[in-house]
């Protein structure tokens, strides 16, 4: 029998996307962290442990994937990301899935089946 999951298709849509994403995202902090520095590693290591956790239906991956997450829109925001990468269309468009992830996590049908469902 299977302990561990790293995805888990039987999850609501919005939580199996947000998983994946949470994985992908965690290799972009990675790659970007000679931008961010340390707080690439925080969000790397938040994301991708948050991935794991929700796969597995633990409530501390749920609540670590949407901090990291919120975290992760904090950094860009106070890093200055805001009028000035206006004309970076590849800033944009990885803001957007920043804020993406947050969405996917915090829909209702994401909280109410983590609410239910997690241990």
């Amino acid at each position: 029998m299977e302990d561990t999951r790293w995805v888990n298709p039987h999850q609501p849509q919005t939580l199996y996307m947000g998983v994946i994403l949470c994985y992908v995202q965690g290799v972009f902090a990675l790659l970007s962290y000679p931008a961010l520095g340390p707080s690439a590693l925080l969000i790397l290591v938040g994301l991708l442990l948050g991935g794991f956790g929700i796969a597995n239906e633990k409530k501390w991956g749920y609540a670590l994937a949407v901090t990291t997450a919120v975290f992760q829109i904090v950094v860009f925001m106070v890093r200055g990301g805001g009028l000035p990468a206006l004309g970076n269309v590849g800033v944009l468009i990885g803001f957007g899935f920043d804020v993406l992830l947050v969405v996917l996590l915090v829909h209702p049908m994401s909280r109410s089946y983590q609410r239910i469902w997690f241990k």
